[in-house]
């Protein structure tokens, strides 16, 4: 088993798990990512999604198989629809996500943990995106994702070299939230943390965050209608109801 999902109450963990490759994606992979995505989707129990590796995050693609299945411009154009559709199931889950990187995430890894909401890193954790080692040209979606995270100078550098960074650069350039000391222990804690909020409020920022990073910039009928939304639930009055009696809120 590559993938797994283990859920424990809020919190669900994608797993990536396929040491002997350094955890890299193969296209089988990547083309579970959906239906394990959905399965979190579709459980109301569940708040958060981590995504983590083990000893790496993940080495990137399983270039092993490209010869096979990458062979021609057809066979690559099926490859990378199957890879952004992995990645694109992770980025516009409604649910926040967060990615725990130890180790390496480069190429494919760094596009699943760019696809993630918040991103924290181990300082041994390094960072690369490599098509430039491989004569491959990087989607627009995955090189928007990046230049909107580090800004296009620092994604410049990082595409056309194709040299890793380590985690306190990561960190310098936005391309991390935080390197940690304990990187299980954080990650558990924030995901705890965001889990614990109303999740009115934690579903409808994210969407406008979203929005914000799709170039709206005018209030919307549609994001007035999550302001709406909050007003009228029952976690607003819960929230004030606790603030009032000094006590936590319960959502």
């Amino acid at each position: 088993m590559s993938l797994r999902l283990e859920l424990d109450g809020r919190i669900a963990t994608l797993v990536i798990d396929r040491p002997d490759k350094r955890n890299a994606m193969s296209f089988a992979m990547w083309r579970e990512i959906p239906e394990l995505v959905e399965r979190v989707r579709a459980d109301d129990a569940v708040r958060v999604l981590v995504v983590r590796g083990g000893e790496h995050f993940c080495a990137g693609a399983d270039i092993s198989e490209f010869a096979e299945l990458r062979r021609g411009v057809e066979a690559t154009a099926r490859y990378s629809a199957v890879v952004h559709a992995g990645e694109q199931a992770l980025a516009t889950l409604e649910k926040p996500t967060i990615a725990s990187v130890d180790g390496f995430c480069v190429g494919g890894g760094c596009e699943v943990a760019l696809a993630c909401d918040i991103r924290i890193a181990s300082a041994r954790a390094r960072f690369g995106i490599t098509p430039a080692k491989l004569g491959i040209v990087y989607s627009l979606t995955s090189t928007k994702r990046l230049v909107d995270v580090v800004g296009p100078s620092w994604a410049k550098q990082v595409l056309l070299t194709g040299e890793l960074v380590d985690a306190a650069v990561a960190l310098r350039i936005g391309l991390v939230n935080e390197v940690v000391e304990d990187l299980g222990a954080r990650t558990a804690e924030l995901a705890a943390v965001i889990a614990s909020r109303a999740p009115v409020s934690v579903l409808g920022m994210k969407q406008i965050v979203e929005r914000v990073v799709a170039g709206e910039r005018e209030e919307s009928a549609e994001v007035a209608e999550l302001y709406d939304a909050a007003v009228r639930s029952a976690e607003y009055a819960e929230g004030v109801a606790a603030f009032l009696e000094k006590r936590t809120p319960v959502f």
